[in-house]
């Protein structure tokens, strides 16, 4: 009646197995670090990178723990502080050794105490968030005027562009905050250019009208309020993609970047020291253009760098025209050329497409280049000679590896930010302060369970021991299963693990209360046990399932510290009805389930009514 078969008891010895493996990890701590990443978008960290990392150490006789590359970045463990710091200044100096023009980006950083063998199986800790790792926030606000502008201008281009494909006369096209005009000959050329441009523009509102000075006609463009609110709202989102990939750079775990309001944007990064890097990182911008190169370097418009394979560097002349722009690429990915070469395939559109048709036919055998501007310097990432016309589908080849194409194809889609940022708000959270937060919230939770531990044992006994075991075994499989899912902890979910253990508890006392109703009304013990366990279940099922709704509420509807909260909690409730009913029912089958005459239970004292027939219940 009371014994688990041996498969039961085998699962409970695996999660119990895999709870301490993956629990495990979190009880060692952090320790100071330097991560190295690309200060640059053409900067590639590599295995060699690393190299020169350890050789830089070793010059500077600083010991490590470790330098490892881990795909994007290079990162040294070091024993303390001021080891990290004089490990930092030591590979600045050898990677960037002009500081005006730093390739690398040496940031401060924190990587987890775990031993190696926990890593290679997957065993790492907790994110933790900005308020108990420490780190940076910073609120920004959205130019949003300045996307407007850059959306007119474009349509500026689009409608110049048409009205030359069509051969419409005009004498020039004013940009301003909300439109554009258009000045052309007389009204018959007017109401034709309108027709045109209402099919092909259609987010502009079109209207004409004499002109007020010297005959001929206006033709007036107003941005739709539609496409105002569509403009900036694509501008936000845009901004929010390319900070997602800047801050990547830093190796941030778990960052913080989302929409505030109509116009800002909350950026935070767990675990950065470095506020000063991580400023210069979110505030970079990138622009992409496509222009011809000039192989006179004196009569060229300007002159930017190319680095070749082999390291060196070499100035590329270029002409005046850009050909298209960052903000007409639609798509750019690595692939393979008819010749089974490496390449990066290029789709622009549709007027990005034109332009470079019309290019390409007039400058075959030419060479062109690929350029990316970050603060307002240029570099080659790649220049390629034009073996044929071709409009907005077309294919960069070159001497490229595998991962050199899938390199150029991820800086080629980068783009740039769609407006400037500012920002207009920042704080720093020290790792102290985080440390101290960290040590309140884990008192808090072994408080409580040391709480509800004296409660259980005094007022259950035996069975308060068998609630008690099977807490703990909940807040180990709680802890592991975060730990797995690489969940970011923050002190919300910290309150939620607190919350979990008062409710996990409530399962086991509606248990053990059950077991002592059925010895009250004279039930044997053996089967008190047995269905006080299964006429609780339904009771601890429906309480669960109508918690774990409103978890999930909270998990769809909520956002930032709210999801923390709730993802802990929905877990919780999982955990704690898998610990409270299966693990607590294996201790209670452990212990007295062979025992075939069984006279009392541990249960704490049993109050029988008047009349009610004595079973041995077993006070003891």
């Amino acid at each position: 009646m009371n014994r688990y078969p041996w498969w039961k008891y085998a699962i409970l010895g695996l999660a119990l197995v895999i709870g301490v493996l993956y629990t495990l990890p979190n009880f060692y701590g952090e320790a100071p670090a330097v991560q190295v990443s690309g200060g640059k978008a053409t900067a590639r960290v590599d295995a060699a990178t690393a190299e020169r990392v350890r050789q830089a150490l070793a010059a500077a006789a600083i010991p490590s723990d470790f330098v490892q590359f881990d795909g994007n970045s290079v990162r040294a463990r070091f024993a303390d502080t001021d080891t990290q710091i004089k490990a930092k200044d030591a590979i600045a100096k050898a990677l960037n050794p002009d500081p005006a023009d730093p390739r690398y980006i040496v940031a401060l950083n924190l990587l987890s105490r775990s031993p190696a063998w926990l890593a290679r199986l997957h065993a790492l800790p907790m994110y933790l968030g900005l308020d108990l790792r420490g780190g940076v926030h910073f609120l920004m606000q959205v130019d949003m005027r300045a996307a407007l502008k850059q959306s007119v201008d474009t349509y500026a281009s689009d409608a110049r562009n048409a009205l030359r494909e069509k051969r419409l006369r005009f004498a020039g096209i004013t940009r301003e905050p909300d439109g554009i005009t258009i000045q052309l000959p007389d009204a018959a050329a007017a109401q034709q250019a309108q027709g045109l441009l209402a099919d092909r523009l259609p987010a502009l509102q079109w209207s004409s009208e004499p002109a007020a000075e010297g005959g001929g006609a206006r033709l007036r463009g107003v941005l739709l309020p539609k496409t105002i609110v569509e403009t900036q709202s694509q501008a936000l989102k845009q901004n929010i993609e390319t900070l997602h990939k800047r801050v990547n750079e830093l190796g941030v775990a778990e960052p913080v970047i989302q929409q505030q309001g109509a116009d800002r944007v909350v950026v935070q990064l767990p675990g950065v020291q470095d506020t000063a890097r991580a400023k210069d990182i979110i505030g970079r911008t990138a622009t992409l253009q496509i222009r011809l190169v000039e192989p006179d370097t004196a009569a060229a418009a300007e002159v930017v760098p190319e680095r070749t394979r082999d390291g060196a560097t070499r100035m590329v002349g270029l002409k005046r025209e850009v050909v298209a722009t960052g903000d007409q690429l639609k798509n750019a990915s690595a692939t393979i050329d008819k010749d089974q070469r490496p390449a990066v395939s290029v789709r622009l559109d549709d007027v990005g497409g034109r332009a470079m048709r019309a290019v390409t036919r007039e400058n075959l055998g030419k060479p062109m280049a690929i350029v990316l501007y970050e603060k307002g310097k240029g570099e080659a990432i790649s220049v390629a000679t034009i073996q044929g016309e071709f409009g907005s589908d077309f294919q960069i080849t070159g001497m490229f590896t595998p991962q050199e194409t899938a390199d150029l194809a991820l800086l080629t889609r980068a783009g740039s930010l769609a407006a400037p940022m500012e920002i207009i708000e920042e704080r720093t959270i020290g790792p102290s302060l985080g440390a101290e937060n960290i040590a309140k919230g884990f008192d808090s939770v072994a408080y409580g369970f040391a709480a509800i531990a004296a409660f259980m044992c005094a007022y259950y006994l035996l069975f308060g021991v068998f609630s008690t075991l099977a807490l703990a075994f909940n807040l180990l499989l709680l802890v592991a299963v975060l730990s797995m899912l690489q969940a970011t902890l923050t002190l919300p979910g910290i309150a939620a693990i607190a919350l979990t253990l008062g409710m996990a508890i409530d399962a086991n006392v509606l248990i053990n209360e059950r077991v002592r109703e059925e010895l009250r009304h004279g039930m044997p013990p053996q089967q008190a046990i047995a269905a006080g366990y299964e006429r609780a279940w339904g009771t601890i099922l429906d309480s669960n399932i109508t918690t774990l709704i409103a978890g999930l509420a909270l998990l769809t509807f909520g956002s930032g510290p709210v999801r923390g909260f709730a993802v802990v909690h929905c877990l919780g409730i999982l955990t704690s009805m898998f610990s409270a009913v299966m693990f607590s029912r294996g201790l209670v089958n452990l212990w007295y389930g062979r025992k075939k005459r069984l006279k009392a239970v541990s249960i704490g004292q049993v109050w029988r009514p008047e009349g009610a027939v004595a079973a041995p219940a077993g006070d003891a």
